[in-house]
């Protein structure tokens, strides 16, 4: 299987080039076909986005979600990265901002967790037939991310299945903040150079991770050097190992 991981920036990082921080708020129309057509090349299995529109101004009143996979011919789950109750959901344009998963196979099942602390509180668990994916988007404060690790190894633990946990962990020191996690899940990183994806211009920073139990076995991991966002693209490829009992 391929899984593809990517944070798209809402499709705004072609204005970003011109106009970077107001670039956000550019419409994104235009630029999303790209990445739309960089994705289709890879042509992967399931797709693990982050920082999607689910319909602003920004994307001319369209869920990104729906037009990549109605395009791609995929099933999809979306959900906003924030609560509920969250004040951030009576905010324009914040109101449209989620992650999401893509997928080629039915989707079993899925499960939307929040943590306890942090604005952006969103983790999706995705069920198919013989993997689990958990998909996440992490705190800017360390203080705040090294909470959510721990609320995050709480969810995990409790999956006796194969399972990839993916996304954007905004680690600024990069492997080191997330070691303990590993250590004690057993998890491994599917990117054994630890190469940096941020920013793709000109990667500094090992933000975006790929992290998989010991039944998944990889065979494949890279980061192409594509701009279509601010962040760089991990593509993996793996299979499930056998359960030898």
């Amino acid at each position: 299987m391929r899984f593809l991981l990517y944070n798209i920036c809402y499709g705004t990082h072609g204005n970003q080039k011109k106009l970077p921080l107001l670039g956000m708020l550019g419409r994104t129309q235009n630029h999303l076909d790209e990445i739309i057509d960089f994705i289709a090349d890879e042509n992967p299995d399931v797709i693990g986005l982050i920082e999607v529109d689910n319909g602003s101004y920004r994307s001319g009143r369209k869920c990104q979600v729906e037009k990549i996979a109605d395009t791609l011919g995929h099933f999809h789950s979306y959900r906003s990265k924030y609560a509920a109750d969250s004040r951030w959901q009576h905010v324009p344009i914040y109101n449209k901002q989620g992650n999401a998963f893509l997928t080629k196979d039915t989707i079993q099942a899925e499960k939307f967790h929040y943590f306890e602390r942090g604005m952006k509180k969103l983790v999706i668990e995705l069920e198919l037939e013989h993997v689990n994916f958990f998909l996440v988007h992490l705190a800017l404060s360390f203080k705040v991310r090294q909470q959510q690790i721990l609320h995050l190894y709480q969810m995990i633990k409790q999956t006796d299945r194969p399972y990839i946990l993916a996304g954007d962990f905004n680690a600024f020191t990069g492997e080191d903040e997330i070691r303990l996690l590993m250590s004690a899940s057993g998890l491994q990183n599917a990117d054994l150079k630890l190469q940096p994806s941020y920013p793709s211009r000109r990667p500094k920073r090992h933000l975006d991770f790929i992290l998989h139990s010991p039944k998944i076995k990889v065979t494949d991991f890279r980061m192409p050097r594509v701009e279509l966002s601010d962040h760089l693209p991990l593509v993996l490829d793996f299979e499930v190992l056998p359960d030898k009992s």
